[in-house]
């Protein structure tokens, strides 16, 4: 890749895309092609084909997707895997149309069976059942993933599948909602805490920047309160509130600043080739995609107690052990990658410290 080369983003203001965008300007390239949703819908088949054969990009990489935690991925099952598969499959095939013979595909670790081995190595890809909770949305990065080797394949691409592990960095999505749990947590005791402190101002600040099913700051007190307790934050009595978490607090998930998902994607899209992500000897080319994480995970009740010491909350917790849990555990092995030359370099408590920073200050 050279520093001149048109260098399509899709999804450039998200979590993902965001830092990719970041990170390449770091590293000198500066012919970057963005769009806006409202600019190409990559939902449409027509509209993207045209886009990338007008503009003829030399490198596309596909952060667009449709993301959310365990709940948004088990209530909208059939948005999660049609849009996910139409994203992909119109940018790579699209791809193909226009000669770029380039693309990095970004996956999730949600491809792995529940009951993969740990850590998760590559190969255990399609050995086992899905986690029911984001099944849909997992088939569709395991689409992905197959649609990169077999272009590679037959018509000699280099298209490239990486997945990372749960993420986390600026340009977070803080819905309630729809979030992760990492940035679901840090917000429900940032507001315990307000709550608490009996902050009504800004609790009602937090609302007006990110409002909870259409309640903002100008609800009344009692409506805000009510939609709170609906995603678990509560008073327990006057001077102190309590936060409930969904599960046991025991499922295990590693974590993974955007900055060094981004910094170990552009690596690759400078040091990587497809014939680098398979032994030259098997008959058989499958399991190309390379894992990105820390190899490093914590329980859940771990992951709060941090976030606790962050935000200096200084009430009560509970854990729903009716919610479900998600998978036991997602540990990646990351062995591949690190042959391939790269570590992550964020460590979780400095990477939560600083989200909480700019969350406050936003």
């Amino acid at each position: 890749m050279e520093k001149r080369s048109k260098i399509f983003v899709a999804g450039h203001r998200g979590l993902v895309g965001s830092a990719v965008v970041r990170k390449l300007r770091n590293r000198g390239y500066n012919n970057i092609l963005t769009r806006t949703h409202q600019e190409l819908d990559l939902l449409d088949q027509t509209a993207t084909f045209s886009f990338l054969e007008d503009e003829e990009p030399d490198y596309i990489v596909v952060a667009a997707a449709k993301v959310g935690g365990i709940l948004a991925n088990n209530i909208y099952r059939a948005d999660f895997i049609y849009e996910n598969l139409m994203i992909e499959a119109n940018l790579i095939h699209g791809a193909w149309r226009a000669g770029t013979r380039e693309l990095l595909f970004l996956g999730s670790s949600c491809i792995y069976p529940k009951l993969a081995p740990q850590p998760m190595p590559e190969n255990c890809l399609l050995t086992g059942e899905l986690e029911y909770t984001n099944e849909p949305y997992a088939i569709a990065k395991i689409a992905g993933i197959k649609l990169c080797e077999s272009y590679n394949l037959q018509y000699g691409t280099n298209y490239l599948s990486v997945m990372p592990t749960n993420l986390y960095g600026p340009n977070d999505n803080f819905d309630l909602e729809k979030s992760h749990v990492l940035p679901a947590l840090i917000r429900k005791f940032h507001l315990g805490k307000c709550l608490m402190g009996e902050n009504r101002d800004a609790v009602r600040s937090d609302l007006d920047k990110n409002p909870i099913e259409g309640i903002d700051g100008s609800a009344s007190w009692e409506d805000i309160l009510a939609v709170l307790n609906k995603y678990g934050i509560s008073l327990a009595t006057r001077h102190s509130s309590l936060v409930t978490i969904w599960g046991t607090g025991t499922p295990r998930r590693e974590f993974l600043h955007s900055d060094d998902l981004a910094d170990a994607s552009v690596f690759i899209m400078e040091n990587v080739s497809f014939r680098d992500t398979y032994d030259a000897d098997v008959s058989e080319v499958r399991n190309t995609h390379i894992n990105i994480g820390t190899g490093e995970d914590v329980s859940i009740r771990e992951l709060a107690n941090t976030i606790i010491r962050i935000t200096g909350f200084r009430g009560g917790i509970r854990f729903d052990a009716s919610k479900p849990d998600g998978t036991p555990r997602k540990l990646q092995n990351v062995d591949k990658l690190r042959r391939l030359g790269w570590k992550h370099n964020v460590e979780l408590e400095e990477g939560i410290a600083g989200i909480y920073r700019e969350y406050c200050a936003a």
